[in-house]
């Protein structure tokens, strides 16, 4: 039996060992390896658990916003003024968007207008995966321009519900309602006032999404409803004030006059039927107007108001008892206070008229002379009582309390003029306001635009105006008869405002413009008052021009436009024809 020698098993037991060295080495190699891997899923499970799992799930969902509907405004009858449509925002998830901002930009810019480089830069907002791109895009815009994107390959744009802000009748009531911007803000009108209960409370969904963004079909999705804003119902008539807007820019226009007011209340319930400005603009469209013509003049333009004050004046002088509507009164040729001379707007000598004469014909002095019966004190409380110097608190931004001096302060021209409707400055609604009072048998109603707020479709929160009497029933009756003789005497003002079938009361009115704290000459503001019908006074109406061109005055321009729009009322409102007999007070003695 041979043996090996022992060199070579010498050899061979080197080899074997430099294996097993080799083989131990893989296994700590191995086992190291795996306890790493055993280290990172203990730290995976348990230490930080709750951590991985909230970033894998931001990872894999998308919150989105759900807007809430606007609260609708409608007019009196239950039509809708300003609601709410289908619409989308479109927003972008930059983390997908950046590499592509140019061409998703330009699709954009081309299909819904959008500016490129404002969009380019929100395509790349670092640091997030959410940014708007455009709010309240009707849903046929959006669905043109996601299906432009989907074409052109091009992820990581995504449409959210985001009603869109509609006004159907465009200007009808504009400078009342306002308007809201692409942020769904209210900005101007009642959209501003009333923003925070109109608004709603928005909503959220959460839902998974693939790896491109896109939601997962049948995926859970977790949702928070919004809640809608609370509406509004006005007091507005919608077909009186499209009557009235016409009516009125048509005789500013014909006049060539900066802007115009006509205002219509229900004289029981001070509850405004029209509330028209001129110029307007369309709440669809707000960007394309002028900003002044966005607001409205009728609470925030002031002006003298000329001689619609006169009735003002003879109701107080008739509640005191210091004058009747057949007084005699001699009326001089002019008047002079403080080195200022006062005349009428027509020549004459020295002349006999009754306060309703001096109505009828619109005579400043005579209006002078009977008010001089009266303290100046007393007179200016009359006319705060009126609501002169103060906001009608309708409910509209921006109103004006208007000027009325203490009467302390007034010297002899200031109280003078004031008598005949100038040395203070008024709004259109103060004014109307004012005049309801006398149609309303002497008592005042605040004026009001809103019937109350609308919950589910339920009007609730009715408004309750405040209510005050300024002059007695007799007395207002009284100059309710003398202003009819405005309307109907052969020598009155006011004939063009004179309506078939009833009697009608009104009173001119001409003052002269203040510019920069001084009249400004050859130009005025003209105006008209009145309501109907007489025997039973049931609607105001008061018409006012800024600056006519055409040397119009208020029994020919401002009349007209109140008979066209009482008429209307009448017969909308199936008002039954007067069956009495007119006024035939005396103008002279």
């Amino acid at each position: 039996m041979s043996r090996r020698p022992r060199a070579s098993r010498t050899a061979e037991e080197q080899r074997a060992r430099k294996l097993h060295t080799r083989v131990r080495a893989a296994f700590l190699l191995v086992a190291f390896v795996l306890s790493m891997f055993a280290a990172r899923l203990v730290q995976l499970q348990g230490v930080d658990a709750s951590a991985y799992a909230s970033l894998a799930a931001q990872e894999s969902t998308r919150t989105v916003t759900l807007h809430a509907s606007r609260g609708e405004i409608v007019d009196r009858s239950g039509v809708e003024l300003a609601t709410s449509v289908d619409g989308v925002s479109l927003a972008a998830d930059p983390t997908q968007t950046s590499d592509q901002a140019p061409e998703i930009a330009a699709v954009l810019s081309r299909v819904l207008k959008l500016d490129y480089f404002t969009t380019v830069d929100a395509l790349r907002t670092p640091d997030t995966r959410f940014a708007y791109l455009a709010r309240q895009v009707p849903q046929w815009q959006a669905d043109r321009a996601l299906a432009a994107l989907s074409r052109a390959g091009l992820a990581g744009v995504y449409p959210e519900r985001d009603p869109l802000r509609v006004y159907p009748n465009g200007d009808v009531g504009a400078n009342l309602l306002g308007f809201v911007g692409q942020d769904g803000v209210g900005l101007q009108g009642l959209e501003d006032v009333h923003d925070e209960t109109m608004s709603g409370t928005d909503g959220q969904a959460t839902y998974m999404v693939a790896p491109n963004g896109e939601q997962l079909p049948l995926s859970p999705t977790t949702e928070q409803a919004p809640r809608p804003g609370t509406g509004l119902q006005l007091t507005i008539d919608r077909d009186l004030q499209w009557f009235a807007q016409r009516r009125l820019a048509q005789a500013v226009d014909e006049t060539g006059g900066e802007s115009g007011v006509a205002i219509t209340m229900d004289v029981d319930t001070g509850q405004l039927l029209a509330y028209a400005d001129y110029p307007t603009f369309n709440p669809n469209h707000p960007a394309a107007a002028f900003r002044e013509d966005r607001g409205s003049r009728a609470v925030q333009n002031v002006y003298e108001p000329g001689s619609v004050q006169k009735m003002l004046t003879f109701g107080a002088l008739l509640d005191a008892g210091l004058v009747t509507p057949r007084s005699h009164i001699r009326v001089p040729e002019s008047l002079t206070y403080d080195d200022h001379t006062v005349h009428d707007t027509w020549d004459h000598g020295d002349i006999r008229l009754t306060p309703t004469g001096i109505l009828a014909r619109s005579s400043n002095l005579g209006t002078i002379k009977a008010a001089l019966r009266m303290p100046a004190g007393r007179l200016e409380g009359y006319l705060r009582k009126f609501g002169l110097g103060a906001e009608t608190g309708v409910g509209l931004y921006g109103e004006s309390e208007g000027l009325l001096a203490d009467s302390s302060t007034w010297p002899d021209i200031q109280r003078a003029n004031i008598a005949f409707g100038q040395g203070l400055s008024v709004t259109a609604l103060q004014i109307a306001a004012a005049v309801n009072a006398v149609a309303n048998d002497g008592v005042y109603v605040q004026p009001s635009l809103i019937a109350g707020m609308l919950d589910n479709g339920m009007l609730t929160e009715p408004f309750q105006p405040e209510r005050h009497r300024v002059i007695s029933a007799t007395a207002a009756e009284q100059v309710q008869q003398m202003l009819e003789r405005v309307t109907n005497a052969p020598q009155g003002t006011g004939h063009e405002g004179r309506i078939d079938g009833y009697r009608v009361a009104g009173k001119t009115g001409t003052s002269q413009r203040v510019v920069d704290g001084a009249y400004a000459p050859g130009q005025r503001v003209i105006s008209f008052a009145g309501f109907a019908p007489v025997e039973d006074p049931k609607y105001m109406t008061y018409v006012m021009i800024d600056y006519p061109k055409d040397g119009s005055y208020g029994g020919t321009a401002c009349a007209p436009v109140f008979r066209d729009i009482m008429g209307y009322l009448l017969e909308r409102y199936d008002e039954v024809p007067s069956d009495e007999p007119p006024s035939r007070l005396p103008l002279t003695w």
